[in-house]
């Protein structure tokens, strides 16, 4: 069910699906470039299991922008790509706004009755960036963090960011090992790092490019099982 927003708010306009009455656990999911909220609800009956918790998803879609790499063609997306090299390639003023969209309905999600305990932010590719940015900088831990075919952006600036709560929150990241557009070492570049920040990262591969496979969202569905497990709500 699309939820559109007042103009009068800055929130971005989303895609929800819930799981059940009375939502116990948010699934905060931001999209690729060029994509939008709708591109991964079809995933929703693919990874939800008998026995968990109801669950909010929420798909926000991505502000409208040039972007300069696709000839400033304007496109959904989190911030401008102005270089394919991983470490210039993102806009720093656009990822500042999207991580500040993305607390946005993170603030909305704990006003609806989910706190930041029982909230999962994920993202794919560059949302997958986003998501990343804004683990680094919690103050107040996220129940966990999916971080798929994606990279670190601005790896230097933000690692200096990094709070002391935010190395507690669980990581799931997967990558292709054939990503021609994220290729897979910046995925595991990031993974690196984040590990030396004290994260503890469930990494896995496979022989993909960039995309999703059934094998994956097996694995993450495992991952989600445990998190729910961890809090009590389990099935």
């Amino acid at each position: 069910m699309p939820h559109m927003n007042d103009s009068a708010t800055s929130l971005l306009d989303t895609v929800e699906h819930e799981t059940g009455p009375a939502p116990q656990w948010s699934v905060l999911w931001l999209h690729g470039l060029g994509a939008d909220g709708h591109d991964f609800a079809p995933i929703v009956p693919e990874l939800v299991r008998k026995g968990w918790p109801a669950l909010r998803f929420v798909f926000p879609h991505a502000p409208v922008r040039a972007v300069t790499i696709n000839n400033g063609v304007r496109m959904r997306a989190w911030y401008d790509i102005r270089d394919r090299n991983l470490a210039n390639r993102a806009d720093e003023a656009g990822l500042e706004e999207s991580v500040a969209q993305t607390e946005a309905l993170i603030a909305r999600e704990a006003a609806r009755g989910i706190p930041a305990s029982r909230l999962l932010l994920a993202g794919f590719s560059q949302g997958g960036a986003i998501t990343l940015a804004t683990a680094l900088r919690r103050t107040q831990p996220l129940a966990g963090i999916i971080g798929l075919s994606t990279y670190l952006p601005m790896a230097e600036r933000l690692v200096r960011d990094v709070t002391t709560a935010a190395p507690s929150q669980p990581l799931f990241m997967a990558h292709g090992q054939f990503d021609p557009v994220v290729p897979y070492a910046g995925g595991d570049f990031a993974a690196q790092r984040l590990r030396e920040l004290g994260f503890a990262i469930d990494w896995h591969a496979y022989p993909m490019a960039h995309q999703v496979c059934a094998e994956e969202i097996r694995d993450l569905g495992d991952w989600m099982q445990r998190r729910f497990e961890a809090a009590g709500d389990g099935g």
